[in-house]
């Protein structure tokens, strides 16, 4: 796959876990795990289905039999064992709870479990992410800055957003605190956090749905200084004119990608 189709796959795969992450409730709770949400994570990670009694496992083998082993349930457990080992301990026969060294076993698993729920879904993440090349030159954020600038010409809004999304990964722009956002706007920038809880949010770049007009305000704005915010959202509406408008803004973004990439 290209360095483009690599950096989508990331994006898909991080949203992704983030919408089992924001499942996963507290111990003991009712909240269930979204369970088709990970169920697509393991597909494109190197574990292997297997259905095993009444258990979905997704299996990581090592050496003879033995591997990381994910059980699709609510708790997310990651052993290391085998196969039938997971079976027995997380769906016994009757027979099999007869046996002492058995019923230890079933009742206590920490001596091949990993790691349970969140640690368990990063531990998936880093596999699916580690699969894809990442790798990139000048030319690969040409190619996402030249799909950005035609997509604009031709009033291609699903396109311009993937390549902003690109961007947005690229240089680790967040969506606005809720004081910038505005209807019918996409909206990303960058972000710092000050002791205060103040967001310094920016460069901005703002993308009209209904005008397709993109915009770039090159300034922080700070979340509690109201004046500033009236002011972004004047250059939104059109007075004053953004810092870098329509295709210069994906030069922009392209620049400063590069420069991002090329930091020690």
């Amino acid at each position: 796959m290209s360095f483009k189709e690599n950096l989508l796959k990331k994006i898909e795969i991080n949203k992704l876990a983030t919408t089992v992450l924001n499942s996963i409730g507290p111990p003991g709770g009712e909240r269930k795990i979204d369970k088709e949400a990970m169920k697509r994570l393991l597909e494109m990670s190197p574990f292997r289905y297997q259905r095993k009694r009444d258990l979905d496992l997704f299996i990581q083998e090592v050496d003879s039999g033995r591997g990381k082993i994910l059980v699709l349930d609510n708790e997310l457990p990651v052993y290391d064992t085998t196969i039938e080992d997971v079976a027995m301990r997380k769906s016994p026969y009757i027979k099999e709870m007869v046996s002492i060294r058995n019923a230890i076993k079933i009742l206590k698993d920490s001596d091949v479990k990993i790691s349970t729920k969140e640690d368990s879904l990063k531990i998936i993440q880093k596999e699916c992410i580690d699969l894809l090349d990442l790798s990139f030159n000048d030319s690969d954020i040409q190619e996402i800055e030249a799909d950005g600038a035609k997509s604009l010409e031709r009033e291609y809004t699903d396109g311009i957003i993937e390549c902003l999304t690109l961007f947005a990964e690229l240089l680790n722009f967040t969506p606005p605190p809720k004081v910038f956002k505005i209807r019918h706007h996409e909206i990303m920038g960058g972000s710092e956090i000050r002791e205060s809880g103040e967001v310094l949010y920016g460069p901005i770049v703002v993308y009209s749905l209904i005008e397709n007009e993109l915009k770039l305000i090159d300034e922080q704005i700070g979340s509690f200084d109201k004046g500033k915010i009236e002011y972004f959202q004047s250059i939104v509406s059109g007075n004053p004119e953004a810092s870098k408008e329509g295709a210069e803004v994906f030069e922009y973004l392209r620049k400063a990608a590069i420069s991002e990439a090329s930091r020690p």
